[in-house]
């Protein structure tokens, strides 16, 4: 699925920063998002990997996608509707 199809309503640039950073400002963004709106996160630290979907499985969002492009991990959470 090419990037450009998955629409997004917020997004957050955590390149560069290391865990948990990425994870923490995903999180302060998701809050301020309505239930089900869909939050876009780009970072550089390979453990975001397991950070966000461990994230998403407990916090009850849905990892829509997550990818690896030139060193950049992308990732499209759904947030939750509760």
């Amino acid at each position: 699925m090419p990037e450009s199809n998955i629409a997004h309503d917020a997004e957050v640039d955590a390149r560069g920063l290391s865990c948990p950073m990425p994870l923490l400002k995903a999180k302060l963004e998701l809050n301020r998002l309505a239930p089900g709106a869909v939050l876009k996160v780009l970072a550089t630290d390979p453990g975001s990997q397991r950070d966000f979907q461990s994230f998403a499985r407990l916090a009850g969002h849905e990892l829509l996608d997550e990818r690896l492009e030139e060193g950049v991990f992308r990732y499209w959470l759904r947030k939750a509707s509760q």
